[in-house]
């Protein structure tokens, strides 16, 4: 006979398989019977209303899956199906109609828990191809615009894109500037200048420009295409880790059949025989997994922490690597001025109050930094100016018969401009890992603003308590430059670092790590991240301030910036699956016990039922001890 789990419930005997909805229903509707149960012995009011309302919601919660038991064994095949429905049949037979429910419930809740985990790969693909537009201007032979479909493009055509629309292909800059936002490409949260013969990418922010681009490639070969097959290939190649449980599905119930055949065979004792199937239900062995999971997933839930894969808890409890993303994980995503460097006989002030009066003229996300920067120090301004923003270099504005520039020192240099002091300051230590913006009042290099990406709050604390763990290794992936990612790497404790990666590169990445056998967890926030957050172990989602992509490819969403949240997952796995193998040995122990004992006639039905009890009580409340983690 084909032996498989109790997780393939809607893929057995059914024409049309149960939605989780349905099956979620079953649990709330069955759970208030049960409840009611309880609450009316508790209360003392009527014992008769108290045992129906525990066999209405027995049968609610458990029909699902002895109907379904009965149909496999129609079949001639058994499922753990068969393994839960002896635990529901062996309650009724001995009237513990409570017990019955609850098996059922914990079943059906772990269930319907289970079933979601599939919905994250086709909620990431279809964030994906919503990035690309649907439509694209093909410029003709004469010059002309037509709108064509997007996916009709083909390599050495040329399109047009103006600001504020997304690239339709891959391609090169063939006339015009612009800024391009790429971070759902690189994940560097600092806009790209592109001018004639740079590449851009599909599903990438034209900001400000309207440019001509030659189409290199599109559809399924651009590069968000390659991160949408990505993001499919690591799902489909990722097995799920079985529960422990499992390895007892295939042999239990048939060997408890047999034993019970034996006791009657050898004794001829009823008693006997009974108290084997009471004692042998496997109510603790069935509750070690769930009540585990499902307190481990309220810990969590409390703490920000929400799981759409719980056997990912199993993963993370044998973790022995953490990859990190940069920008929007370990850092905020968002530049903000760090250094303010004037050069010699200029005032701080002056050279602020320079480069924001220029930088009033543009919405550059340089400027929107150096703007909030001249508002919480009380820096005066004038907004209604016109001025000149050159995409690529930097800006200019005219007041009060002077030039004001904010830019790039080859633009100043390009205008006879002496940077010579200003390049040689820039040699010195505490401009590297910095983006630079040079300023200057009419022909004087006044001097120049550094600006870095904020690492977030807790950083440096996550990192040292998750060094706690012997043999854990660290590491940053970042598609920012090597010096950037060293600056931040170094002030969070972070040993090694990989920087400059394309999606694909840290894909690359993670399956290395794999492949010397380390179970990898990956961290991050972006789109460029959802490939390798699919590819890892496991993996976190910032959810709270990354990408629905991002969110969407992880088996666990962080939905708050504090980033002490992941050592508290990593001890909250481990104490988990540590909890589960307790149940399961617990409840292993007083299932082999009590069949000796049942066997031997040193157990009544009545005893063999107190022991059952106290067995899924004492599963029940060390499963509990996880929701005070």
């Amino acid at each position: 006979m084909q032996v498989k789990d109790f997780n393939e419930l809607t893929e057995c005997g059914c024409d049309q398989h149960p939605s989780s909805s349905g099956v979620l229903i079953n649990c709330l509707i069955g759970s208030v019977f049960v409840i009611n149960s309880y609450l009316l012995n508790w209360v003392g009011v009527d014992s008769f209303a108290a045992e129906l309302c525990a066999i209405i919601g027995a049968l609610v919660l458990g029909l699902p899956i002895i109907s379904t038991a009965v149909k496999d064994l129609l079949k001639g095949q058994v499922y753990m199906n068969e393994l839960v429905a002896l635990a529901i049949l062996a309650s009724f037979v001995q009237q513990d109609f409570k017990s019955a429910g609850l098996i059922s419930f914990f079943m059906l809740l772990s269930l319907v828990i289970e079933q979601k985990s599939a919905v994250g790969a086709r909620a990431s693909i279809e964030a994906l191809v919503k990035l690309t537009p649907r439509t694209a201007r093909l410029l003709g032979e004469n010059g002309e615009e037509v709108e064509v479909d997007a996916v009709s493009l083909e390599p050495g055509a040329s399109i047009l894109v103006r600001a504020g629309e997304n690239f339709p292909a891959d391609g090169i800059v063939e006339s015009g500037a612009t800024t391009v936002n790429e971070a759902s490409i690189t994940g560097e949260s600092l806009p790209y200048d592109k001018v004639e013969g740079e590449t851009v990418f599909a599903g990438t922010e034209n900001l400000t420009g309207l440019v001509k681009v030659r189409v290199v490639r599109a559809g399924d070969d651009t590069t968000l295409g390659k991160v949408r097959h990505m993001i499919e290939q690591a799902e489909s190649n990722k097995s799920p880790v079985m529960r422990l449980i499992d390895k007892y599905v295939g042999f239990y119930t048939p060997t408890v059949l047999v034993i019970a055949a034996m006791v009657w065979f050898f004794t001829g004792d009823m008693d006997r025989v009974v108290a084997v199937l009471v004692v042998a239900c496997p109510c603790a062995i069935v509750l070690a997994a769930p009540s585990a999971t499902v307190a481990a997933l309220a810990a969590a839930a409390r703490s920000g922490l929400l799981f759409k894969d719980v056997s990912h808890l199993e993963v993370l409890a044998e973790a022995d690597a953490f990859v990190f993303d940069k920008t929007g994980t370990l850092t905020k995503g968002n530049l903000a001025v760090s250094l303010l460097h004037p050069m010699e006989g200029v005032d701080p002030q002056e050279l602020l109050s320079v480069a924001v009066q220029a930088e009033c003229v543009s919405n550059h996300p340089v400027a929107e930094a150096i703007r909030k920067l001249a508002d919480d120090v009380g820096v005066k301004y004038q907004n209604e100016l016109s001025g000149d923003e050159q995409v690529g270099k930097g800006v200019e504005v005219n007041m009060m018969q002077q030039t004001f520039r904010a830019g790039r020192l080859t633009w100043f240099k390009a205008l006879g401009l002496d940077c010579e002091a200003a390049e040689l300051s820039l040699q010195s230590e505490k401009a590297r890992g910095l983006s630079i913006v040079a300023v200057a009042r009419d022909r004087k290099v006044l001097g120049w603003i550094g600006l870095s990406d904020e690492v977030r709050e807790h950083c440096a604390e996550m990192v040292h308590s998750l060094k706690r763990y012997r043999q854990l290794k660290l590491c940053m992936v970042t598609g920012d430059n090597g010096s950037v990612a060293s600056k931040v790497a170094k002030a969070v404790g972070i040993d090694f670092v990989k920087s400059s990666c394309l999606p694909e590169d840290k894909v690359a990445f993670v399956e290395d790590l794999r492949k010397s056998g380390a179970k990898v967890v990956v961290i991050g926030d972006g789109v460029n991240d959802a490939p390798a957050l699919a590819a890892g172990d496991s993996s976190v989602a910032m959810g709270a301030v990354g990408s629905d992509i991002a969110v969407n490819s992880a088996a666990i969403a962080l939905m708050n910036t504090d980033l002490r949240k992941i050592p508290f997952l990593l001890k909250l796995a481990r104490r988990t699956k540590a909890v589960m193998n307790q149940n399961i040995s617990v409840g292993l122990l007083f299932v082999i016990g009590g069949l000796y004992l049942s066997a031997m006639g040193l157990l009544s039905p009545v005893v063999a039922a107190v022991i059952h009890t106290c067995s899924s009580l004492f599963i029940i409340f060390n499963s509990a001890r996880l929701i005070k983690e």
